[in-house]
């Protein structure tokens, strides 16, 4: 007994030996710093692994860490999408019969009414702080993903999530004796009245009806437990040690669900995690952050656009992981305020989780962007099964809106069970294999997810009157909101573009893998389909008979443009007008009806029209009038300047990665097949450079430009092949280190997998 206890006590003494190592943080000109702590969650220091996420910031005097875990989901179903009525062909008679408040009855109201299927929060950990005085410090480092806060008494605190183990740490400095952290519950249970209100504010926690959780407490140690809907089950656990002044501990969420696979304990998890000590466990999460930063840097002279680009970084790195779901609405930081999360925090397949990895392809983080295709791989049975029971048809269709397990929710059905969401995300497989150029990944995935998507166009297609393909109904989110007007019974321009995407990139991938037959079906398809409804002086249309009028948030009409490149300034002159009319059109129109995320697509648009002017005004705008101090994207303007009329703040992620985007088009392209250096940059951005900045084709490219001038470039060749650059220099008198040709403008190599080029301006 007493060797059990001297054993105890030995195991104790070294852990919190370990704890007692303090940790060297790198700090830089992009990192969060405040003099003060944030007063709401959504202003909170955002930390995160992709799975685990917490918010720090202050409630009520209390230090407050808001906890969460991606896979905290009510999913019960939608009662009413399993019905005779749960057919597409039930809702095209309803609209053709001029009865559609039935089609709203069924499929938009429960999804407002509804409290689930929803994202959950998990906890809050709270610390009394009230002895510490003021704040005088509270900062993130975005190099080490690492907070920390110090008082005017000398107390300090840091805290991370570690990068890879499921695991938070908190570590304070100059405590007394006793000091502890609390676990606070959700506020499933509390009293008072359930008001109701819409997805958009979030509804209240109360109306899911959950039983009370537990709280067990021992002397260094809190567990909550929490059930949820049909089996679910939650536990939060948060354990420290305390040697002199220095309280360190961790803490972890799992979620168990009866049909999907078990995780690992949290309690469990924090005791294996907590003797490794807050500093050995701090050197594993740097060095992976220090690998995650070398995949890619940039420096641009406008201090304001650089220094959102390193932070939307950060938050990617902090959301996005291969092996979890896909960044949702709020990603690891749902709301903490008492609600559900806006739009109940769910994956919004009409845009949100689309722009949410653009910035992932030439900002080379391949690696954490296929967590997004190999979650759709994974419920591709699911989407097929709605595929058959709504559409009625073979091929693959994916609801708009969805479950963390695929499941369709509902909701403004024109987009959240629209026709061609599919094709949006058949994109995201083709850009994955142009810019990794994995040979496997394209025969195994990326081909056999957009041929089902041709399949289901081509079962889904009738003949019009002039014997062309069309969709029976066709939809441009979110024109018309959710009227019967916000139906078309011409294919608008957003779901044209998205087919017609499909049949040439099927035919494309076919050939690619020598499916002659296959390619030319896909060709011949692709013919059949009619081309894109264009105005003469104010470019691409809604439909035929709809041009764009008014000010409006999704500019779903010139998808065809941006992102899918169907209309292209390289396709010669009348392309270029197109471009031109459309961007103009849409900004004459103005920006009234827009969010924060319209004006980083709209400088993704202008770096395609080469605009640099316009991309870095645009993007300036976003960053100074759509985001709170903390860097979150919350859709309405904040500041009263007139940009836009959305006032309110529901904080959603793809605004902020849709503007790392536009700044990495400004600094390089290669949609086309050829790669161009600095093709939209202001004027005065004549000192500018990047390093490892990916193409398609697989080429990591690094650049540097000075007064004005490209001074040197360097390209690995990660799979080899045919590397075509556009001339960066200003003289034909160039020196490249491999042997090359010159054809209108453009050098081009024959590179071998590895090989590392360099070209430099004769002297």
């Amino acid at each position: 007994m007493k060797n059990i206890l001297l054993i105890s006590i030995l195991t104790l003494f070294v852990s919190c030996s370990k704890q007692k190592k303090g940790v060297d943080i790198d700090w830089g000109k992009h990192d969060l710093d405040f003099k003060t702590l944030a007063q709401s969650w959504d202003e909170g220091i955002p930390l995160g692994n992709g799975v685990i996420g917490a918010l720090v910031w202050e409630k009520e005097e209390r230090l407050r860490m808001s906890l969460d875990n991606v896979n905290l989901w009510d999913l019960r179903p939608m009662e009413n999408l399993n019905t005779p009525n749960y057919k597409f062909s039930w809702v095209y008679e309803q609209w053709k019969n001029n009865n559609y408040e039935e089609v709203q009855k069924n499929f938009d109201a429960p999804y407002d009414n509804s409290p689930a299927p929803s994202k959950i929060p998990g906890a809050g950990l709270e610390f009394e702080i009230a002895e510490f005085g003021n704040v005088i410090s509270n900062k993130l480092a975005i190099t080490d993903a690492i907070s920390e806060i110090k008082w005017e008494n000398g107390v300090t605190m840091n805290s991370f999530v570690h990068a890879t183990d499921q695991v938070g740490w908190f570590r304070f400095d100059g405590v007394k004796e006793g000091f502890k952290p609390m676990l606070v519950p959700p506020a499933y249970n509390s009293s008072g009245k359930d008001e109701m209100e819409s997805p958009v504010t979030g509804q209240d926690l109360r109306r899911l009806g959950y039983p009370e959780g537990t709280i067990i407490e021992k002397d260094n140690s809190i567990t909550y437990k929490q059930e949820g809907w049909g089996g679910f089950e939650y536990e939060v656990n948060v354990s420290w040690l305390q040697i002199g002044n220095v309280v360190a501990g961790c803490w972890s969420i799992s979620a168990d669900y009866e049909k999907l696979e078990k995780s690992k304990k949290a309690n469990v998890f924090v005791a294996e995690q907590l003797n490794k000590g807050f500093a050995k466990a701090f050197e594993s999460h740097s060095v992976w952050w220090k690998q995650f930063w070398g995949k890619s840097s940039l420096r641009i002279p406008d201090p304001i656009l650089e220094k959102q680009w390193y932070l939307e970084q950060y938050k990617f790195g902090s959301a996005a992981r291969d092996g979890a779901p896909p960044i949702s609405l709020q990603a690891v930081w749902t709301a903490d305020n008492g609600k559900l999360p806006p739009w109940k925090g769910d994956y919004h397949h009409d845009l949100n989780t689309q722009l949410s990895y653009w910035a992932s392809y030439s900002g080379n983080h391949l690696d954490l962007e296929n967590g997004y295709l190999e979650w759709l791989l994974k419920y591709k049975k699911t989407f097929k099964t709605y595929t058959k029971e709504y559409f009625e048809s073979d091929g693959l269709a994916v609801p708009g809106v969805t479950t963390l397990t695929g499941e369709p929710m509902g909701g403004w059905i024109q987009y959240s069970f629209g026709p061609t969401v599919s094709a949006w995300l058949s994109q995201h497989f083709y850009m994955h294999w142009r810019y990794s150029m994995d040979k496997e990944f394209l025969s195994k995935k990326a081909y056999p997810w957009i041929k089902d998507v041709a399949v289901f166009f081509d079962n889904i297609s009738i003949i019009d009157d002039a014997g062309l393909r069309k969709l029976p109904l066709s939809s441009s989110p979110e024109i018309h909101n959710n009227s019967r007007e916000a139906w078309f019974d011409e294919t608008t321009n957003f779901d044209l573009a998205a087919i017609r995407w499909t049949y040439e990139k099927a035919a494309e991938l076919a050939l690619e893998l020598g499916k002659n037959e296959e390619a030319e079906n896909w060709i011949n398809t692709l013919n059949e389909w009619p081309y894109f409804s264009i105005d003469e002086s104010e470019g691409l249309k809604f439909a035929p008979e709809h041009p764009y009028e008014e000010s409006h948030r999704h500019f779903s009409h010139l998808m065809a443009f941006h992102p899918y490149g169907l209309i292209d300034y390289s396709n010669g002159e009348n392309d270029k007008k197109i471009i031109d009319n459309t961007i103009n059109h849409l900004v004459d129109k103005g920006s009234d009806w827009w969010t924060g995320y319209s004006f980083s697509w709209l400088g993704n648009l202008q770096a395609r029209a080469f605009d640099g002017e316009g991309a870095a005004k645009t993007l300036r705008i976003f960053a100074e009038n759509f985001c709170l101090p903390n860097s979150f994207h919350v859709n309405g303007e904040q500041h009263n300047k007139g940009y836009s009329k959305f006032k309110y703040r529901p904080f959603t992620l793809e605004g902020n990665f849709a503007f790392a985007s536009a700044i990495q088009e400004m600094l390089i392209q290669s949609h086309t097949g050829i790669v161009i250096l600095f093709p939209a940059i202001p004027h005065n951005w004549k000192n500018s450079s990047f390093e490892s900045l990916r193409t398609e084709g697989a080429f990591l490219v690094t650049a540097k430009m000075e007064d004005g001038t490209v001074k040197e470039v360097k390209i690995i060749s990660e799979k080899g092949g045919e590397l075509r650059l556009r001339n960066p220099f200003n003289t034909d008198d160039i020196n490249v280190n491999s042997e090359f040709i010159v054809e209108d403008d453009i050098i081009v190599i024959t590179t071998m997998k590895g090989q590392l080029i360099e070209l430099k301006q004769e002297n």
